[in-house]
């Protein structure tokens, strides 16, 4: 499978899809330690990410409640939702822009370009 991943480094912050898929999960869990868990990545692992997105940005992306008697939780901001929105909007119109280029790699592949001159045989 051919995919494309795109980090964007900014002075001093980088955004990639690993921190974009934190922020989904934390959208979907509530929880930055479950987002965290699903990414098969350490508690502490997870709440460095998420201080680091905070940190970078004008506005927390995150908000977070530790836990306790009434329990905790982390939500996306609407800072942290609009972020993650222009990042994906960022790889869609890369991978599309890239296409073409990526399709032509692919077949310059050695497997790719091996299996199709002998039709896969």
């Amino acid at each position: 499978m051919t995919a494309l991943k795109l980090r964007i480094l900014f002075d001093g912050a980088m955004m990639g899809p690993g921190k974009a898929e934190l922020l989904e999960r934390i959208r979907e869990t509530g929880s930055i330690a479950a987002a965290g868990r699903q990414m098969k990545m350490s508690y502490k692992r997870a709440w460095m990410l998420a201080e680091e997105l905070n940190a970078a940005f004008a506005q927390p992306l995150i908000s977070s409640a530790r836990g306790g008697q009434g329990g905790g939780g982390a939500r996306l901001t609407d800072h942290g939702a609009e972020v993650l929105r222009l990042y994906r909007d960022v790889v869609a119109r890369s991978e599309e822009a890239a296409a073409t280029s990526i399709a032509a790699l692919e077949h310059l592949l050695r497997g790719k370009a091996k299996s199709e001159m002998s039709g896969g045989k």
